[in-house]
């Protein structure tokens, strides 16, 4: 009985679910139907867009590559290709091209000859960094008129035979050259460097530049050494007597004429005043008089000297006067050091025109010891832009420490008003000494109001004007 209720539940049962299944896979198929379309235009776009990156990317790396091998081509062009080069490539370009285009046999002929130049000229440029150079100098520091010797030596290190060739060694703004034969790997030459005399300043010796160039020179190839010297010119000095940077002298010497209440060298005695000290007290003038007395001392201290070299343009006739003014500078510095006395070397600075008026500044040279104190004079040049003389002393003065002696060295630009007005920037107890460097004028000393000038027409003028200022 209830075996044909069976079926039809069963069908009833099985009707659901077919349609559920063919519902769901009727949905399930559009819905992945429509993805895959969807997922295959969402994905064409992003990969144009990565092609086009990379496209892009390529592109300014290549552009980047090919600038940068432009730029190195033409530095090296630069370098290598001389003047005849370069119309040897003109013509070979230029004839090669108008020959051709036109028939010309002539302009052919000419640029191919132009062409096969510079295609010889190439191995001549080899090997032009197989050399080791050894460049040394027998002295560091000459003074100035004395030359330098030196050796340099050339070694080929590399594994092939070095082809003959040169090398320039640069001396400041010149070149010596030095020619060198052919070399078997190992082998070594050793030439003698000879520098005539040179004039003061801070010289650059080096570097050492191998040079390789063809016959004709069209073409030259360099490599320099990092072996470079600073070779450092003195100025000339005279030797002075010691007693003429001694006019006011230290506690051995004599005492200074400005007096005090308290020193060592007993001058005098005069009546108490409120503020002295009780131990001053003279007590036998005290009880003489019936009136305190005190004691009055010369200052005897221990001197302090400034030398101020004035480095205006103008302050000078020519560049000679003032190598004279350089040199009685150091001269008088260099005494100063050697008695060890406190010295300070003053000079004026270069000053930017912008600024010109509304800045100051000087240049101290070195003065602790001879060596370091020529060598700041070495490079001690003349200014275009800078203070007067005037008030480089002014700021010499105040700068400072209280100044027992001054020595303004200047040329004959400087007008003695002027040198005197310089002279006042000191304080009144310091005693001042102008040198004008005049190489036209005759050696004489010459008292003034606030000062004492001295005019010096060679070197060795200074020792005797100074003996006698001294001595007087």
């Amino acid at each position: 009985m209830s075996s044909p209720q069976r079926p039809s539940a069963a069908l009833g049962t099985l009707e659901p679910r077919i349609t559920r299944a063919v519902s769901s896979t009727g949905t399930e198929g559009r819905t992945h139907l429509t993805s895959t379309l969807s997922g295959t235009a969402t994905s064409v776009a992003p990969r144009r867009g990565r092609a086009l990156v990379r496209a892009a990317v390529w592109w300014t790396a290549a552009w980047r590559a090919t600038a940068g091998a432009i730029s190195t081509a033409a530095a090296w062009s630069a370098r290598t290709v001389r003047p005849a080069g370069v119309l040897a490539a003109v013509a070979a370009t230029a004839g090669l091209v108008l020959g051709v285009a036109f028939g010309w046999v002539e302009f052919m002929v000419a640029g191919a000859a132009s062409l096969l130049l510079l295609v010889t000229a190439v191995p001549f440029l080899f090997g032009a960094r197989s050399y080791d150079v050894d460049l040394t100098l027998t002295h560091e520091r000459v003074v100035a008129g004395d030359g330098v010797d030196g050796r340099i030596v050339v070694r080929n290190d590399g594994h092939r035979v070095a082809l003959p060739g040169r090398i320039d060694v640069a001396v400041g703004a010149g070149l010596v050259e030095f020619g060198v034969p052919l070399l078997r790997p190992g082998h070594a030459i050793e030439q003698p460097l000879d520098i005539p005399g040179l004039a003061r300043g801070i010289v650059t010796v080096g570097p050492a530049t191998t040079v390789r160039s063809d016959p004709i020179g069209l073409l030259r190839r360099e490599h320099s050494f990092p072996d470079v010297h600073d070779l450092y010119v003195h100025p000339r000095t005279t030797g002075l007597p010691s007693t003429s940077a001694g006019l006011i002298r230290d506690l051995e010497g004599s005492p200074t004429r400005r007096l005090v209440d308290a020193d060592m060298s007993f001058h005098a005695i005069r009546e108490y005043v409120p503020g002295d000290s009780r131990r001053q007290i003279h007590w036998r003038s005290t009880a003489k008089t019936g009136r305190l007395m005190v004691r009055q001392y010369e200052e005897s201290r221990r001197s302090r000297m400034a030398v101020v070299l004035a480095v205006a343009e103008a302050e000078y006739a020519d560049a000679d006067e003032f190598e004279l003014a350089v040199s009685c500078a150091a001269s008088l510095g260099l005494r100063a050091v050697h008695d060890a006395r406190d010295v300070q070397i003053v000079t004026g600075s270069e000053i930017p025109r912008v600024v010109r008026g509304r800045l100051r500044a000087i240049r101290r040279i070195p003065a602790a010891a001879p060596r370091p104190m020529l060598d700041g004079f070495s490079g001690v040049d003349l200014l275009e832009s800078t203070m007067p003389v005037g008030e480089v002393c002014r700021l010499a003065a105040e700068s400072g420490e209280r100044l027992s002696i001054a020595f303004v060295v200047v040329g004959s630009g400087v007008p003695l008003t002027r040198l005197q007005q310089a002279a006042l920037a000191f304080p009144a107890d310091t005693a001042v000494v102008g040198i004008m460097c005049d190489e036209r004028a005759h050696p004489r000393m010459q008292p003034l109001s606030s000062m004492t000038v001295l005019t010096v027409g060679t070197l060795d003028d200074l020792s005797g004007l100074l003996l006698r200022g001294a001595t007087s």
